[in-house]
């Protein structure tokens, strides 16, 4: 957030992409709170390896992932955009 904030201003000239972006970043934020959550909880459930806590933590970071790529989409079309390639 430290970084994408400024960027943000640098980066879009419109308030909509700027809210855009800077709300992408925090998407993703929330995304991994939830993730970190979810291999907390499971590890407290049970600190032995388990097949199907495998599966949800494997699932809880795909999350992430996708949540990652769709935040670099975002930023390189508003990148594109400024520099004039779109």
């Amino acid at each position: 957030m430290v970084l994408a904030v400024p960027a943000a201003f640098l980066v879009a000239t419109d308030t909509w992409r700027r809210v855009l972006l800077i709300g992408v970043v925090v998407v993703l934020m929330i995304v991994e709170l939830l993730n970190t959550a979810v291999e907390k909880l499971s590890d407290h459930v049970t600190p032995h390896h388990h097949d199907a806590i495998g599966r949800i933590k494997d699932m809880a970071s795909a999350a992430v992932g996708l949540t990652l790529l769709l935040a670099g989409l975002v930023w390189l079309v508003a990148l594109a955009e400024r520099i004039g390639l779109i």
